[in-house]
């Protein structure tokens, strides 16, 4: 079964055929993916790379694990999955209570509890 490995802190001139052919040491490589921004095409930074088994997995994590790709130090580990992202109901008052300022509550203008009639109040 494959087994995919996070690369990270790796220089932002990797490319995929560099990471394949350090990889491919250890074993058989399944696929590569250098991450990359959406918006710039820069280079983030990691990697996945997927190799056919866990035992070469484990070679790969062995042997390249703190060794230095072009004067960075890179870490290889087994990849964790990803967390489900389905919740975006927070962030800027999203959700529950976050509609205050509609309706006629407090506030000037607008609002009927001024306008005639014996609210017992000042105005």
């Amino acid at each position: 079964m494959a087994t995919k490995l996070y690369v990270g802190n790796l220089p932002y001139s990797i490319t995929q055929q560099t990471l394949q052919d350090k990889f491919s040491q250890y074993g058989d490589v399944t696929s590569v993916s250098v991450i990359t921004d959406r918006d710039t095409g820069q280079n983030k930074g990691f990697a996945f790379v997927e190799m056919s088994s866990g035992s070469d997995a484990q070679k790969a994590i062995d042997g390249l694990n703190g060794t230095d790709i072009d004067g960075r130090s890179v870490k290889v580990n087994e990849a964790k999955p990803q967390a489900p992202r389905d919740n975006r109901g927070g962030g800027f008052g999203g959700g529950a209570g976050g509609g205050s300022r509609s309706g006629g509550g407090g506030g000037f203008g607008g609002g009927s509890s001024r306008s005639g009639g014996s609210s017992g109040g000042r105005w």
